[in-house]
């Protein structure tokens, strides 16, 4: 168990973590944008570095649509359907 104080400063710890990763995810999307256009630019989806290879490439796949399926046939939706239970921990600032 931990102590009153020992809560405190693991929220408190949590918060900065989260706030740093926050601006660690904005200057990785901020790289990735600026790698991206440059592949938009040359027409070139590969990238050969010497620390590694990026690639940017299109997939296509299909998807069930379960919310037209739940609403054309909602007898066979709920026949088929199965409930979860998800716990959430979650960090208000």
């Amino acid at each position: 168990m931990c102590t009153p104080n020992e809560l405190n400063a693991n929220v408190k710890n949590l918060q900065e973590l989260r706030r740093m990763k926050e601006e660690l995810d904005a200057e990785i999307t901020a790289l990735e944008d600026t790698l991206k256009q440059h592949m938009r630019d040359t027409g070139v989806y590969e990238i050969q570095a010497l620390t590694g290879k990026v690639t940017w490439y299109e997939a296509t796949s299909k998807r069930f649509d379960s919310s037209a399926m739940k609403k054309e046939l909602p007898d066979l939706y709920a026949r088929y359907s199965k409930e979860t239970t998800t716990r959430y921990f979650r960090l208000q600032m």
